[in-house]
């Protein structure tokens, strides 16, 4: 497969500046310096970004929701200005990250949102931690490996180092804690996209509500985002006398993976309603 066809990653190397920066600062987490940027005030918000990817590469959904919440943009495992440590890069292990990161700065809850590997990190971190997340919002994320697209799945087993696009490197060099340090944090990358992935068990017992947003081109198949949003009680008819599901699912129109990110103000109107559990009404005055 071309290099070019690297973005279709779990990883967009978007680089957005805010207007304004936000607070940087570090605290220490499982052997690493984790940074992490804080902007806006309200109900606490953590957001985790993809792989090769760091906190001004959330791009402009961070300010928007800084409008209304106190945002915690993390930078998670050897991405950004976050150092890396002698283990590997796994879910669990960037869940227990975030965990660790919300009791050193006093979050005992918070709002999560995730995109790419950031949403499947917040999947973990609802699934090993419930208790600290109050809402979840997980965009282009799957919960089993069997959901990739075929044309991923087939990629992965080929999937080395030298076939990055430069750009990653080179983007990486401006942040990073360690500006050699971009070949072994690929090589954990492409170790984390070949660890089983089996979590039905674990989303269908979740009490965590999550909105499941995906591109209708996106990394995982639309199949499978309908099976995850059923997995969390959702997909039922409505205006039928019962309440909707807490859970909720968003397609975007014409949206590969490396896109979903770069589309704030739909994102913001989709993540908005749902932190503050606002739901539409129906003709009839209900939801």
């Amino acid at each position: 497969m071309r290099r070019l066809a690297l973005p279709l990653l779990l990883a967009a190397a978007v680089v957005t500046a805010h207007a304004q920066p936000p607070a940087g600062a570090r605290v220490a987490v499982n052997g690493m310096q984790m940074y992490y940027e804080v902007s806006g005030a309200g109900d606490p918000l953590v957001v985790l970004h993809g792989a090769y990817m760091n906190a001004p590469a959330m791009g402009a959904i961070v300010p928007l929701l800084a409008k209304t919440h106190k945002v915690y943009v993390v930078e998670l495992q050897g991405h950004g200005r976050t150092t890396d440590v002698d283990r590997p890069i796994t879910y669990p292990n960037l869940a227990d990250d975030v965990a660790a990161f919300m009791d050193k700065v006093g979050l005992a809850r918070a709002d999560v949102f995730g995109y790419s590997m950031g949403a499947a990190a917040g999947l973990q971190l609802a699934i090993r931690h419930p208790a600290k997340v109050n809402r979840l919002v997980a965009a282009s994320v799957a919960y089993d490996a069997k959901g990739w697209q075929p044309a991923f799945a087939a990629f992965v087993p080929q999937m080395t180092a030298d076939m990055l696009p430069p750009m990653l490197e080179q983007e990486y060099r401006k942040l990073a804690a360690n500006p050699n340090g971009f070949r072994a944090l690929a090589q954990k990358l492409i170790a984390l996209e070949k660890e089983p992935m089996a979590w039905e068990a674990q989303v269908r017992a979740l009490k965590t509500p999550v909105l499941v947003i995906a591109g209708d081109a996106d990394v995982a198949t639309l199949e499978h985002s309908v099976a995850m949003f059923r997995l969390l009680g959702g997909g039922e008819m409505g205006d039928m006398g019962k309440p909707l599901a807490p859970s909720r699912l968003a397609i975007l129109p014409a949206t590969s993976h490396t896109a979903v990110i770069t589309q704030a103000p739909l994102l913001h109107a989709l993540i908005e309603p749902f932190l503050r559990n606002e739901t539409p009404k129906s003709m009839f005055g209900g939801e």
